[in-house]
């Protein structure tokens, strides 16, 4: 078992990485996050994502909570998400939302449903939008596809990418200082998945760590492997792949075959490292879960909190999205204060806390230590099986 030491020297580690990366990529200037209008109009925005992930859904929401609070919207309840999907959540606030300041326009809600002739389609629309009409003041581009076909010479509409899992290896953005346009910014935290892997392996202690994700250059970057390899190599422990698609429109195919690959890793792993995939969802994570347990296999999710609620061992905490969602919306404001997207800080590091299911830990014989727990700001003693309306 790590001892409490060592477990907190990887934090100071942690947070001693981090420090040069404020100093290199903060804003250049001061700007106001304070509500304001568009020459006396709303700010106009709108959305594009490459199909639904239940990540998108929980981003977007915090994002506008953190928007309510910091009065650009009325604050109010907001309603019953449902599913994985982010289009309700959108009408709702183009038909019910109150704002003197912002405009989720009403038909700029676009998604390609992981298809890639609905992703051309898509996307040739709304450049065309963009470009002729001129009737959005700010896109947001949710995810890795849309970041990718929107952080282009293809127009110069203000342009937010979100939720990308690597946004510089992915070739969305230049550099973490420097997007490469003026109008484009992406979140981006560069040591994110190298920390999430050491604080695993702190806890764990495995010789061999099982990763699924789709080979192909989207599907490597959405599994940080490039970042896995590295601490593999720092550490010592060997990395178990196992190949499925994730970036399609069946929904029951890419979770069949996570599933699928799941299933083989858990006979030849210490532990599985649970990585940003389309075969991850509502439904698959039951069975991931189910697999898991029944193999005494330590889990660890790339993607947070949510999946730990639903039965995965332990993540890195992210308070539900609040802090990264609180970060966008500032960043949102800053933008329509007079901000050029570009000169705006891109990193955004997620709290360096821990979620933990307990049910997992004793199902898997897994006896937290002390000193894990005591770096544990989400603690879950049950196993939610359906988390869909939120």
């Amino acid at each position: 078992m790590p001892s409490l030491r060592r477990f907190i020297l990887c934090l100071i580690i942690v947070t001693i990485t981090v420090v040069p990366l404020s100093a290199i990529a903060a804003d250049k200037g001061h700007f106001s996050t304070k509500p304001t209008t568009h020459d006396g109009k709303k700010w106009r925005i709108g959305y594009y994502e490459g199909g639904t992930y239940i990540d998108y859904q929980l981003i977007f929401a915090e994002t506008v909570k953190a928007l309510m609070k910091m009065g650009w919207i009325e604050e109010e309840p907001l309603p019953p998400l449902k599913g994985e999907e982010t289009a309700g959540l959108w009408n709702w606030l183009t038909e019910h939302a109150k704002s003197e300041y912002l405009d989720f326009v009403k038909n700029a809600h676009y998604s390609a449903k992981w298809e890639d002739n609905e992703r051309e389609t898509t996307v040739n629309t709304i450049i065309k939008r963009l470009n002729t009409r001129k009737d959005i003041d700010l896109m947001i581009a949710m995810g890795t596809w849309a970041g990718k076909d929107l952080a282009n010479a293809s127009h110069t509409t203000d342009t937010m990418v979100v939720s990308a899992s690597d946004a510089v290896s992915a070739g969305i953005i230049k550099s973490i200082e420097d997007s490469g346009f003026d109008y484009v910014h992406a979140y981006v935290d560069p040591y994110r998945y190298q920390r999430q892997v050491r604080v695993f392996h702190d806890m764990i202690g495995f010789k061999r760590l099982g990763v699924v994700y789709e080979n192909t250059v989207d599907g490597r970057s959405y599994a940080a492997i490039d970042m896995v390899e590295k601490v593999a190599k720092e550490r010592g422990f060997q990395i178990e792949r196992c190949f499925a698609v994730s970036d399609i429109a069946d929904a029951e195919k890419r979770e069949d075959a996570y599933v699928g690959c799941f299933e083989q890793l858990s006979m030849k792993t210490d532990a599985i490292y649970v990585t940003v995939h389309g075969g991850v969802s509502s439904r698959s994570i039951p069975k991931i879960v189910e697999i898991a347990n029944a193999h005494l296999i330590p889990t660890f999710s790339q993607s947070g909190s949510e999946e730990v609620k639903r039965g995965i061992l332990a993540c890195l905490s992210q308070a539900g999205f609040k802090y990264v969602g609180q970060f966008h919306a500032e960043t949102f404001a800053k933008v329509f204060n007079g901000a050029k997207p570009n000169d705006l800080d891109q990193v955004f590091e997620e709290p360096k806390k821990i979620a933990i299911n307990l049910k997992t830990a004793i199902a898997i014989g897994y006896d937290p230590p002390i000193d894990v727990l005591g770096v544990a700001d989400e603690i879950y003693e049950d196993i939610v099986c359906d988390t869909a309306t939120k």
